[in-house]
């Protein structure tokens, strides 16, 4: 789902990647979403110089006085004014600020958004979005990492992928540093993707207690917070990985591959030394886990690792843990239900669609990605469909919806244009999709078709339904378990089964004007069962039908009170 939200979300201007812990496939608790942005339009150069374009920015690398696993990027073309405005002149040569790549992207954006590490965060804190540069030559410091390996991990294919890849650059230079403004952090996050696509069940196990132990028994502790992060434990996690044979990773070995892991931590605390696995020139504890830090954090190390692999019980994630079912077989069912639990449940997936509404318009009848979806095997094919569906809500509010009546040939077209697009929208969950193409005809005065709908819409919304932040009731285990959904895809049972909400974005042309009368351009969020007795009460209200306008508002009224299908 990951892969399929980045690839229709980018475009020729920016590649989206989700990054961090959920887009390796890990959702922690506590955790926020971060997305890399790679611009197109700038270009670095490793080695060899590719072919030029006049509408690219063309930087180098220059690492000379810098530290391993930095870089400054020197400007050798541009023609583009807010680029040049990122740069500065240092000794005769003009390089790439990342200060001032941060200061402008954070000007351009919402004024509530703020500077965190190399990222832009939102105020809530729950969406970190790095602004990153790309180089598609694998660089020179991290060339003995190709052949370094003697064991079956990664494999020849992995490394192959992850060198074609090349790196990212993010906009953080080195704590201290008197060119700190002008550095770049080399970022090997497709690679590190990659390989932890690469891990077994037990090793994605280990790397997930881990974090687990860094976030409830260790970070908890005042002076102990920020001083390790998941990017320590991923590095000692691709060490390990490297160093013992792949047959070593298995269930059954899970205790002492954990510990394993775990000592290896304690090691590198008390040493004072995490070497940077593509780059092991840079020690990542360096100037960081020295002195008292090191101290206190070695003690509580200590004191966590004596308990053996027993730790993870001082995070209440684990103690509460419900074993009981490990007792029985566990029947498909209850992994299927689990799953469909994990899906309407998660805060990050919710985010992370939302977030798709946010990005560049996609061109739902582009020949290249209509060949890229249909190339894809058949499950695929119905995750593509799904997004493309949700994306297809928003291309259809910004059509251009000119007055009520369809009464010559340039407002029919208008009309046909964004009705075939709404019908489009039907695929992504039962409801909103229709409820939809109910306010293009309410905002056309075609009041008895949209009552038509609506009584279909509100008749889908029954007490088995799924929405995001529910938890599953006896119904939904019941319904799920009656049905033939284990043997269809997870987009077939969010189209038939999820009900979504009701986003009319800022300046929509498809907003009642009831909604408008405040003179502001807003974007309303409302429930998909709300929704459809609002827009039955206002056709209704039109139709003089006083009797069924008073029903509608009862309807509102019972499901609100009932808080029926309301994410919380």
């Amino acid at each position: 789902m990951n892969a399929m939200r980045d690839n229709l979300s980018s475009d020729q201007s920016k590649t989206i990647i989700t990054s961090g812990s959920y887009g390796e496939g890990l959702e922690m608790r506590g955790s926020d979403l971060d997305i890399m942005q790679v611009y197109k339009s700038i270009k670095v150069i490793a080695d060899k110089q590719p072919d030029f374009d006049t509408s690219i920015t063309y930087l180098s690398m220059d690492t000379d006085d810098v530290k391993p696993g930095f870089t400054q990027l020197r400007l050798e073309y541009s023609r583009l004014q807010y680029d040049l405005e990122c740069c500065e002149e240092h000794n005769g040569e003009h390089y790439f600020s990342s200060a001032l790549w941060m200061r402008n992207t954070l000007l351009c954006g919402n004024k509530d958004n703020q500077i965190h590490g190399p990222c832009i965060s939102d105020k809530e804190g729950v969406l970190d979005v790095a602004y990153t540069l790309h180089c598609r030559t694998w660089i020179s410091s991290a060339v003995n990492w190709i052949t370094r390996s003697s064991s079956s991990w990664p494999s020849h294919d992995v490394i192959q992928s992850i060198i074609n890849h090349g790196v990212l650059f993010v906009p953080i230079g080195v704590k201290g540093s008197p060119k700190e403004d002008i550095e770049w952090r080399v970022s090997f996050s497709v690679a590190e993707k990659l390989l932890i696509n690469t891990f077994t069940h037990t090793q994605l196990i280990c790397y997930a207690l881990l974090k687990i132990i860094l976030k409830d028994g260790i970070a908890n502790d005042y002076e102990c917070k920020n001083l390790l992060c998941s990017f320590f434990l991923k590095t000692i996690m691709f060490w390990i990985s490297e160093e013992l044979p792949s047959a070593v990773w298995k269930p059954d070995n899970l205790i002492p591959c954990f510990m394993r892991c775990f000592s290896r931590l304690v090691y590198c605390v008390e040493h004072s030394v995490c070497l940077h696995y593509f780059i092991p020139e840079n020690n990542m504890f360096e100037n960081k886990i020295v002195g008292r830090a090191r101290d206190v954090l070695f003690k509580k190390l200590n004191k966590l690792h004596s308990y053996g692999w027993r730790c993870i019980f001082f995070s209440d994630q684990i103690s509460n843990f419900d074993v009981a079912m490990w007792y029985f077989p566990i029947e498909p069912f209850t992994l299927y239900a689990n799953d469909v639990k994990k899906i309407v449940q998660s805060r990050m997936l919710y985010i992370a669609n939302d977030c798709l509404e946010s990005y560049s318009e996609l061109d739902i009848f582009n020949t290249g990605i209509l060949h890229n979806i249909w190339s894809h095997q058949f499950s695929l094919k119905h995750l593509y469909a799904y997004y493309i569906s949700q994306r297809c809500s928003k291309l259809a509010q910004r059509l251009p919806l000119d007055g009520a009546i369809i009464n010559n040939k340039y407002k029919y077209k208008q009309y046909k244009s964004c009705l075939s697009t709404l019908l489009m929208n039907v695929y992504h969950d039962a409801v909103s999709g229709w409820l939809m193409v109910v306010s293009l005809f309410y905002k056309t005065k075609q009041y008895r078709k949209a009552l038509h709908i609506i009584r279909y819409s509100i008749s889908k919304c029954t007490p088995d339904k799924l929405f995001f932040g529910m938890s599953l009731s006896d119904i939904n285990y019941q319904s799920l378990k009656l049905q033939t959904f284990p043997k269809k895809s997870v987009a077939y049972l969010l189209k038939i089964m999820f009900v979504d909400s009701i986003r009319l974005t800022a300046d929509s042309t498809l907003t009642p004007d009831e909604l408008s009368m405040e003179g502001r351009n807003i974007t309303h969020l409302f429930p998909s069962i709300a929704y459809a007795y609002y827009l039955s009460f206002l056709c209704h209200h039109h139709l003089n039908n006083v009797r069924q306008c008073q029903d509608s508002l009862e309807g509102i009224k019972l499901v609100i009170a009932e808080s029926y299908l309301i994410q919380n």
